[in-house]
C-alpha cells in the first residue's frame, strides 16, 4: 500500500512466510520479497524507516530477528520491535513482518541513525527527512505502572536527543500484553503524556523479546 503522510509518500508491505521452510528462511524469503515489490515503486529496503516482526513462539520470533538484523543492515537499519502472537497469522507461518518505507522529499536526503550506548540490536532511533521512528520500547519490571514509568522517560529522553519532544508526536503505537487492561495503560500513560496526540493505536500480544515485559510502545514524531 502506497498513501501520503506528514507531506511524504509511504509504502507500508506486510508478509507472511512460507510454512514450509524455518523461521530463517521465511524472514529472508518475506524480505526478499519486500525489496522486489519497494525497487518496483522506486524505492529500496534502504529506504526502510520501521519494521514489525511477528513470530508463532519464542524460537521463532528469535530466528526472525536475527535474520533481520542480518538483513536490515547499513543503510537499511530501521526502527523496529518485535511480537509473539499466534492470532496474528492467517496461514501456517511461524513468522511475519510488517514494513514502513518512505520516500524522502527530495533526492540526497540520507538517514541519521542513533545507536543506544552501548549499541543493542534495536536502534534508538532514526531521522529521515525530518521524521523521527523510534525503536519499540520495553522494560522487564513488576507491573505495567512500572514498566511505564521507566520507558516514557526513556522516549523523551529519545526525542530530545533528536529534537523533537511529545508535543511533536504524530503516532504512538502501544503493544499491550494480554493479561493487562487498555483502560489502565491509557490513565497511565496520560499522568505522563498530557499532550494530545493524533494517533494512537492499541494492540494486544502475547509476547516480546523477553519474558516479564507487559508492553511495548512504538513512537513516530516530527523534528
Amino acid at each position: 500500500m502506497i498513501f501520503q503522510w506528514l507531506g511524504r509518500e509511504f509504502a507500508a508491505l506486510s508478509a507472511e512466510g512460507r510454512a514450509d521452510s524455518t523461521a530463517a528462511e521465511q524472514a529472508a524469503d518475506v524480505f526478499r520479497r519486500f525489496d522486489e515489490e519497494l525497487r518496483l515503486m522506486g524505492i529500496s529496503l534502504d529506504d526502510t524507516v520501521r519494521t514489525r516482526l511477528w513470530a508463532r513462539d519464542r524460537e521463532s520470533r528469535d530466528a526472525g530477528s536475527k535474520e533481520r538484523v542480518r538483513i536490515l543492515s547499513g543503510k537499511a537499519r530501521s526502527a523496529s520491535s518485535s511480537y509473539i502472537a499466534p492470532a496474528h497469522f492467517d496461514s501456517n507461518a511461524t513468522v511475519a513482518v510488517d514494513l514502513l518505507a518512505m520516500r524522502p522529499s527530495r533526492p540526497g536526503i540520507g538517514k541519521i541513525l542513533k545507536e543506544y550506548d552501548p549499541p543493542i540490536v534495536p536502534l534508538r532511533y532514526l531521522i529521515y527527512d525530518a521524521v523521527v521512528f523510534l525503536s519499540g520500547v520495553t522494560a522487564v519490571l513488576p507491573s505495567l505502572a512500572d514498566q511505564l514509568t521507566d520507558i516514557l522517560p526513556r522516549i523523551s529522553s529519545s526525542l530530545a536527543d533528536a529534537g523533537s519532544s511529545w508535543d511533536k508526536a504524530v503516532k504512538v503505537s502501544f503493544y499491550l500484553h494480554q493479561s493487562q487492561s487498555i483502560d489502565s495503560l491509557k490513565e497511565l500513560f496520560q499522568k505522563t503524556v498530557t499532550v494530545q496526540v493524533p494517533q494512537m493505536e492499541y494492540s494486544f500480544v502475547d509476547g516480546y523479546s523477553a519474558d516479564g515485559k507487559l508492553i511495548e510502545v512504538e513512537v513516530t514524531a516530527t523534528v
